[in-house]
């Protein structure tokens, strides 16, 4: 893990090489084809000297996230073990290795509709009215989140 262009990339292509293994991304942006700028992605020569997973592999457009990838990479993760001895996971995401490595908690399924009412505040009534909101329900964790994330 670590930040973007420190050259985590071209080090695990290296591992993989060294180990006749393969790659798992782990980075949060990678997986998404319509991702293109400020994602560092392995461009075509650097997936080609190594197989790489979880790049480009899902739409901006489909719900995607930490606890999905820990599934996923689990599953595909004991696929590879029973071919390989050793698999190289690298990306600058330190939520979705975690997921991988400690698990996630358990999570209640989100209702989509209060996902889209917030997403129309947000949009009609602005950041700082569900700042607010969120204030006023929680202000516990208003005072210990980013708010601009």
């Amino acid at each position: 893990m670590g930040a973007t262009a420190v050259g985590k990339t071209s080090m695990a292509i290296r591992l993989a090489q060294h180990f006749q293994t393969e790659i798992i991304s782990a980075d949060s942006r990678q997986f998404f084809r319509e991702l293109n700028i400020g994602t560092a992605k392995p461009n075509s020569t650097e997936l080609s000297q190594a197989k790489h997973h979880f790049i480009n592999s899902h739409s901006i457009f489909e719900s995607y996230n930490a606890g999905k990838f820990e599934q996923d990479a689990i599953l595909l993760l004991n696929k590879l073990f029973a071919e390989k001895d050793l698999l190289i996971m690298v990306g600058g995401s330190g939520m979705y290795v975690d997921a991988v490595c400690k698990g996630m908690d358990e999570m209640p399924e989100i209702d989509l509709e209060i996902r889209e009412k917030l997403n129309q505040e947000l949009e009609e009534k602005g950041l700082d009215f569900l700042v607010q909101e969120l204030q006023n329900l929680d202000p516990d964790y208003a005072n210990q989140v980013e708010i601009s994330n």
